[in-house]
């Protein structure tokens, strides 16, 4: 969320914001409707205030016996009353259509944002690591699946339907033993893990800026406000919404959490495997920081940087891109896509994102901290995908076949493995 005065005066910028995200905001009509409001407030404001002369005067009044006088004030402030009450209906209108239109504001964008209308106008910064060259026909990660009896989909289907699938032997053991690998590695650098709730409450969705927009991803649970979370972004946003906080160092939270999403729109897309699912598993981190770009643009880098490392332990070619003002999200200031080899597909697929959106979701949450003047200010926020899976087992598996069939496990993987080396399928079998 923006402040409603800073709109005003940035009004061109916010515009060019909502039309380059594709969000359907007339800035405009967000002003129109803040003047009336405004207008509306001052209005009541200015009736209070005339009927309580009226409630002294007729005070006055009865105290020096002049009943006429007194019920004259008395009739007149029932008049304001009713004025008042009507008033007061306007007001309380104006007030919910300023904050439906204020929910669709969209965060401003960073002077480096690339411009583009979709993932294809993002532009490449970096690339990591070599693809393999493969000099036999290699195998997707399904038939690998299917090949180590370790990824079921058919039998997922069976049980909840499309773009669901089971993990079985070790298959099960990567996605649990890359969520602990992220884990290790992020306690290393100093973050506080936490276990939250995947299913919180709609305001939590709204502060953290997942609410109105996209609320059709989200799964909802019948006869209650509570909505399962697509990333543990929104609880730990939402962890110390309302509070003033210590920020005399940032605040680095991570937590690993199972994700829903309904992934409504993407019918006929990746529907193959596990590139797109309903359910799978994030490890998140985000980090609160005092009110400095500076600051922010280095944690950006610096959270950006923990997720590169992590694909560097598991020895997987990527690249890092700057993601376009048509990609963004509502919520974010500046954003980087780190995507993985995948050799299936030919191509790099995202697997990872980075954020910063200045104070934003702060400003929704109302988290606060005080400067070194003691001037409470809004804090900025910003989040990483350490890893997420079992997306990230199509690069796994893929990148680290073998001729025969086998599965090279990375060393940093091994601990995490009982110590495998390498996973072979099972009676034998190979390619």
């Amino acid at each position: 969320m923006l402040d409603m005065n800073w709109i005003r005066e940035h009004r061109e910028e916010v515009q060019r914001a909502a039309d380059g995200k594709g969000i359907r905001l007339s800035v405009g009509e967000l002003l129109a409707a803040d003047e009336r409001r405004r207008r509306l407030l001052k209005e009541a404001e200015q009736l209070r205030h005339a009927r309580n002369e009226l409630s002294r005067e007729a005070g006055i009044a009865m105290r020096a016996g002049d009943d006429e006088r007194a019920e004259e004030a008395k009739r007149r402030a029932r008049g304001i009353n009713e004025r008042l009450a009507a008033l007061e209906a306007q007001e309380a209108e104006a007030k919910r259509q300023v904050h439906e239109l204020m929910l669709l504001v969209p965060n401003i964008v960073s002077p480096d944002t690339p411009d583009g209308a979709s993932d294809a106008d993002n532009v490449e910064i970096r690339r990591v690591g070599e693809p393999p060259v493969f000099d036999y026909k290699p195998l997707d990660h399904v038939e690998l699946g299917v090949l180590h009896d370790m990824i079921d989909m058919p039998r997922g289907v069976k049980m909840a339907g499309t773009r669901s699938y089971v993990l079985k032997g070790a298959a099960a053991w990567l996605h649990r033993a890359v969520q602990q690998l992220a884990l290790d590695h992020l306690a290393a650098k100093g973050f506080t893990l936490l276990e939250v709730p995947v299913a919180v409450r709609g305001e939590a969705f709204e502060a953290a800026g997942f609410f109105p927009l996209g609320k059709d991803q989200v799964y909802g649970i019948a006869g209650e406000n509570l909505w399962l979370a697509g990333t543990a972004e929104v609880p730990l946003v939402s962890l110390y919404s309302g509070e003033t906080i210590d920020l005399a160092e940032p605040m680095r939270l991570a937590a690993a959490s199972a994700c829903f999403r309904s992934e409504v729109g993407s019918a006929g897309r990746d529907v193959h495997g596990l590139y797109r699912v309903h359910q799978f598993a994030k490890v998140e981190q985000v980090v609160l920081c005092r009110a400095d770009p500076e600051l922010a643009e280095k944690l950006l880098q610096d959270i950006t940087a923990n997720a590169e490392e992590i694909l560097q332990m598991l020895e997987l070619p990527y690249r890092v891109v700057a993601v376009c003002i048509g990609d963004m999200a509502q919520k974010t200031y500046k954003q980087f896509d780190i995507e993985t080899w995948m050799p299936s597909r030919g191509a790099y697929g995202e697997t990872h994102s980075s954020s910063c959106l200045l104070d934003f979701q702060a400003r929704r949450a109302n988290i606060r901290y005080r400067d070194a003047d003691g001037i409470a200010r809004f804090a900025y926020t910003l989040n990483n995908t350490a890893v997420a899976t079992p997306r990230i087992l199509i690069p796994l598996l893929e990148n680290h076949q073998q001729p025969d069939g086998s599965i090279r496990i990375p060393k940093a993987l091994r601990p995490y493995m009982q110590g495998r080396e390498r996973l072979k399928p099972p009676g034998g079998g190979t390619v």
